[in-house]
């Protein structure tokens, strides 16, 4: 039997006496329980060196201690625990503790119109952090919707009113079935909007009470705010009702800004949040982006 204590060199004194604010592990493979779904994750964990005699931290510590979360429900009061795991595992070295996990959630969408629905994953970070006995708690998702833009639809309706001139004059009285036939016809409509896929990005600042992860009524206030959020299964009636959508809510990346701002500002619950569109232009090989944030 090996008689050797084996070395502890973390324990030993740093050679430069340098206190560190971020100390820990990235992309740790995790299995999550939220809403009651088994999710696969990824962590990062770590806490402060605030000692600055001190070598390193105890990473082992922090990678068990992540452990507790895989058969518990995912709230902010279990990552609160944690995080005093961390803390204490480190007494005397550290004040300050981290934690985010990364994951895609899934939920099932209901088509417009037909009786179809399929899933739709949407990727989410939490993170969380106790810093001098404070502790806050950030949510982050990504929606991705249509955007049609207004510019264009009005460029494409003058160019179909110049095409309606150009076919009936000024003729007074038109024969009412020869235009909506004319209107069925790619030499009626001859010019459409050109729309992009879309992203808002969403960070918030959960309050102090809250007691689980709105994901599903916040996914929901957003995707209701734009309009157009992109769908799963659908049948052709459901492709008319999106065309429709997009059609009734044209949108700048400003306007898109402005209508979740609203959105987010009426939410319970919310201490903070930052936004940010991105519209993946299809006219220019540029995107369009707009930002905004409220106590961020």
């Amino acid at each position: 039997m090996n008689s050797f204590i084996l070395p502890d060199i973390a324990a030993q004194t740093a050679p430069q006496s340098t206190a560190l604010e971020w100390v820990g592990m990235c992309g740790i493979a995790l299995p999550l329980q939220l809403n009651g779904q088994r999710l696969s994750a990824v962590a990062d964990a770590g806490v402060s060196l605030d000692d600055p005699q001190a070598r390193g931290i105890h990473m082992s510590r922090l990678y068990v201690a992540l452990e507790r979360l895989e058969s518990t429900e995912l709230t902010p009061a279990n990552l609160r625990t944690l995080l005093q795991v961390f803390l204490d595992s480190h007494a005397g070295l550290s004040k300050a503790a981290y934690v985010s996990v990364r994951f895609q959630h899934l939920l099932k969408r209901p088509a417009l119109i037909s009786p179809l629905a399929g899933w739709k994953q949407y990727p989410i970070e939490i993170h969380a952090r106790r810093v001098n006995g404070m502790f806050h708690v950030e949510l982050f998702v990504q929606i991705a919707y249509s955007s049609t833009c207004p510019c264009s639809a009005a460029l494409a309706r003058q160019l179909i009113q110049e095409r309606f001139i150009a076919r009936f004059g000024t003729t007074a009285h038109l024969d009412h079935s020869q235009i909506v036939e004319w209107l069925g016809t790619s030499e009626g409509i001859v010019a459409t909007p050109h729309s992009q896929r879309s992203f808002a990005r969403i960070k918030v600042r959960l309050a102090q009470e809250t007691a689980v992860f709105p994901l599903p009524g916040l996914i929901d206030r957003l995707e209701a705010a734009l309009g157009t959020a992109v769908q799963t299964a659908v049948k052709r009636a459901d492709e008319q009702a999106f065309a429709l959508a997009n059609g009734q809510n044209p949108m700048f990346c400003e306007d898109a800004a402005r209508r979740l701002h609203s959105a987010l500002s009426g939410a319970e619950g919310l201490q903070a949040f930052h936004l940010r569109v991105e519209h993946a232009e299809s006219l220019h090989a540029h995107d369009a982006v707009a930002e905004s944030q409220w106590r961020w």
